[in-house]
């Protein structure tokens, strides 16, 4: 099972699956990032999906997977706010109790939309995993892991489908890489239909999971973290996530927080699209040159949420 990877005709299942249930996002065009960058730039507006990020994409297609004795348990998973809030979401749509167990100091706008969309919000000041795992013995719940679930990958993969309908003739496409679901998800996708595209992943210098697992050969667990992608913020990566960078990403790269957040200004100037630090890091990416692209290529960027903390609006721009 670790190394199992996603086919397409697994992610159209999931799309069958949760096209009742999920948006299919826009796909824009910017011609500012185009002129700057001398590209074609999209960006796959993923701010718009349901509970304003990606997540609920995956989830959606694990909650379906569920037997009915599943479902009556109940649901615990561990987020810092974007899969915690889908994973209230979802749960709720399907008539299953959800605990979500999230970091003390995770944003406070996201602990109190994963209460309003009816998960009970548990916070604790020590290790999630741990904490999380303890709840889960005690009340018998069924756990939903963030990333590392080929059901997860699969949902999310859905996105990498519509990328391709949307621009065919893709030639890059660039993801914030946190604990991998979404980029395991889009390039399995994305180079299983258009094998000559490159896919990048885009990671803070502040949360370097994905980088070291790379380097290690195996997923790798950061003692610490310091960036304001919280979306990006996954403290490991999953095996089967690890499988499928290996199999289908072409580079994973590394910004500073003051290119995420040169690219945040310029997202919400530009674009008037009110992305958060996880999706300017994609973009990121690409301003900086640190991912090469030829010119005149056509270029997805990636808008993955957009749960912003309106308190912390100043601290992010500079």
């Amino acid at each position: 099972m670790t190394n199992q990877l996603v086919t397409i005709d697994q992610m159209k299942a999931a799309w069958s699956t949760i096209q009742d249930k999920v948006h299919r996002t826009p796909m824009s065009h910017s011609t500012f990032f185009s002129n700057t960058t001398h590209c074609n730039i999209y960006l796959k507006e993923e701010l718009f999906q349901k509970t304003g990020s990606f997540k609920v994409r995956g989830v959606s297609n694990k909650m379906n997977s569920l037997t009915a004795e599943e479902k009556a348990k109940g649901v615990i998973t561990i987020s810092a706010g974007n899969h915690a809030q889908a994973v209230a979401w979802s749960a709720g749509q399907y008539g299953i109790p959800a605990t979500v167990v999230m970091p003390a100091n995770s944003v406070p706008s996201k602990q109190q939309a994963t209460s309003d969309y009816g998960g009970e919000v548990i916070l604790t000041d020590g290790p999630l995993l741990d904490t999380m795992l303890g709840i889960q013995k005690e009340r018998d719940l069924v756990f939903v892991h963030p990333f590392d679930d080929p059901l997860i990958i699969a949902g999310h993969g859905t996105c990498g489908l519509e990328i391709v309908e949307d621009v065919p003739n893709v030639d890059a496409v660039l993801i914030g890489v946190g604990g991998g679901g979404l980029i395991s998800g889009v390039a399995a996708a994305v180079k299983q239909l258009v094998p000559g595209a490159k896919v990048y992943g885009i990671e803070p210098e502040g949360a370097p999971t994905m980088t070291k697992s790379l380097e290690r050969g195996e997923p790798n667990t950061l003692s610490s973290i310091s960036t304001i992608a919280d979306g990006l913020s996954a403290p490991f990566v999953g095996a089967h996530n690890l499988a499928h960078v290996q199999a289908f990403v072409d580079d994973v790269v590394l910004v500073t927080e003051d290119e995420i957040r040169h690219a945040l200004r310029l997202i919400w100037d530009r674009t008037k699209l009110m992305a958060e630090p996880a999706a300017a890091a994609a973009m990121a990416g690409l301003l900086t040159e640190k991912v090469s692209v030829p010119a005149g290529s056509n270029v997805c960027v990636i808008m993955c949420g957009g749960n912003v903390n309106l308190d912390d609006v100043s601290t992010l721009l500079i």
